[in-house]
């Protein structure tokens, strides 16, 4: 199976390198603002759109006059932005269509002007990159070095592009190769129902709980003291500057641990689940099978390297490259694992832009990052080759008994146990787990038509979830619900 994913690390730039870097964001940056400039005079005077390509080739005759400091930057800068500048527009008169036809709702986003005041933003190189154990060479910008040993392979890749990006003051690179991995054998273990959480970031049918380290609730004071400094310095000032960014570090830190912990979970629930003595067993054999890691030469024009000339690592470098090696290794699916793995995972497809709606519930709900939990369960589902089901967004998981299948008229949030209303049942029970439970039993053998459909690498974008919309029996839409839970007799349907 050959599969297309990023690898993102941080570099470790020098003044000159760091020097470099903001030229190049600059300049495409600045591409892709007088691409659409460009493109809305010539729409504008002709009535037609002009390309990238196009874009490209006039570019290139401003660089011989008005834009000579152009080629200090390498030229797939610019030109990768007038690309993106293409597919933005494509994405917007795609929206414009699906508002049309009633499937897209808000407004279909017209490609704006990038501004130096949202950060220094990012640049796509393509072309010779090639990467090392501990750098790597950039067209333009030579050999950068990385804070990460080991961590972006070096071979048995093909190196699609690199992307340069910063973010308060740190770079990072994110490297898309294609590379080729095993078949992953079907998980063969019980289905698992995941319920998403505020609490808790997950709760699992298995009894399994993931926390939820609420990163932008556990740093609001400081947020709004570091925001209170800012605003009290004056403006053009360098202790402006130092203010604004201690704030963006604090903000970029918070981003990073909330991506960690949603990493975590998801690989926690679609990978097999061993326990530490079979994971130090499967480590010894996964690391006597591998030879030993070898440096990275670039081979020199002209002159053919032969085996005996690749030099060996460094035993620390060694030991780095060795340990990376052995966690790819570990992570991949395999016969062995197929009985830890589960065979399906059933997700809620809530509507999270109408949960937001709530006020009172807004920051807690925007904190847990409901919307890319659900886009990596998507893809780590298919590399461990896994089921993924989404229940109906009306399907009421929380109200409704796991044991007996009584579902309740009305449960408020403030409710954190559920106790059935029948007398012959009288389950309690957490709330979180008995919605679990509902949701694994959709998937429990014999798999009949009901309230889900399985999940097909659709429905990721803005775009494609308003075309998924939610129909009635009669053939109506209905309205977007914040996970409630009215309509008790749900009448069975497969929704896809």
């Amino acid at each position: 199976m050959q599969i297309t994913r990023g690898y993102r690390t941080e570099l470790d730039l020098n003044n000159k390198q760091i020097t470099a870097c903001k030229k190049h964001a600059g300049a495409a940056r600045y591409a892709y603002n007088w691409g659409l400039k460009r493109k809305q005079e010539v729409y504008q005077t002709t009535g037609r759109r002009i390309s990238a390509m196009e874009l490209h080739r006039e570019l290139n005759q401003l660089k011989q006059s008005e834009l000579p400091w152009m080629y200090e930057v390498s030229k797939c800068a610019p030109q990768e932005a007038l690309r993106d500048l293409d597919d933005a527009f494509t994405h917007f008169f795609r929206r414009v269509h699906l508002k049309k036809e009633g499937k897209w709702k808000g407004p279909p986003g017209y490609p704006t002007f990038k501004t130096k005041r949202q950060g220094l933003g990012s640049f796509r190189l393509t072309g010779s990159i090639h990467v090392y154990e501990q750098a790597i060479d950039l067209p333009r910008l030579g050999r950068l070095r990385l804070k990460e040993c080991g961590y972006v392979p070096t071979s048995g890749v093909n190196v699609l592009s690199a992307t340069v990006s910063e973010e308060a003051g740190r770079w990072f690179v994110s490297v898309q190769v294609e590379e080729e991995v095993p078949d992953p054998p079907a998980g063969t273990s019980e289905p698992i129902g995941v319920d998403v959480c505020i609490n808790r970031l997950a709760q699992c049918s298995d009894g399994r709980v993931v926390e939820n380290p609420k990163a932008l609730r556990s740093e609001l004071k400081r947020l709004k003291r570091l925001h209170r400094r800012l605003s009290r310095k004056t403006k053009g000032s360098q202790n402006r500057a130092k203010a604004r960014m201690k704030l963006a570090r604090k903000y970029a830190r918070i981003a990073h641990v909330r991506r960690d912990a949603l990493h975590k979970a998801t690989s926690l629930l679609t990978r097999a689940a061993l326990f530490p003595e079979e994971r130090a067993a499967r480590k010894a054999e996964i690391a006597a099978s591998l030879a030993e890691p070898k440096a990275k030469v670039k081979r020199r024009k002209g002159k053919k390297m032969q085996p005996a000339e690749t030099p060996s690592l460094p035993e620390q470098v060694a030991r780095k490259v060795k340990k990376q090696q052995i966690k790819q290794r570990l992570r991949q699916a395999t016969p062995a694992n197929a009985h830890v793995r589960p065979a399906v995972v059933v997700l809620e497809d809530l509507h999270v832009d109408g949960m937001k709606r709530n006020r009172k519930l807004a920051l807690s709900i925007s904190d847990v990052g409901l919307g890319e939990f659900r886009r990596q369960m998507g893809y780590k589902t298919v590399w461990q080759g896994e089921t993924l089901l989404l229940a109906d967004r009306w399907f009421p998981s929380t109200k409704r008994c796991s044991r007996c299948g009584n579902v309740k008229e009305e449960m408020d949030l403030s409710q954190r146990i559920y106790v059935c209303e029948k007398s012959a049942c009288s389950l309690v029970i957490d709330r979180d787990v008995n919605a679990a439970l509902n949701l694994a039993a959709l998937a429990s053998p014999p798999r009949q038509p009901g309230p889900y459909r399985e999940f097909l690498g659709k429905g990721e974008t803005p775009v494609e979830r308003g075309a998924l919309a939610d129909l009635s029996q009669d053939g109506s839409v209905k309205l977007p619900s914040a996970k409630q839970e009215p309509d008790i007799n749900y009448g069975l349907s497969i929704h896809g």
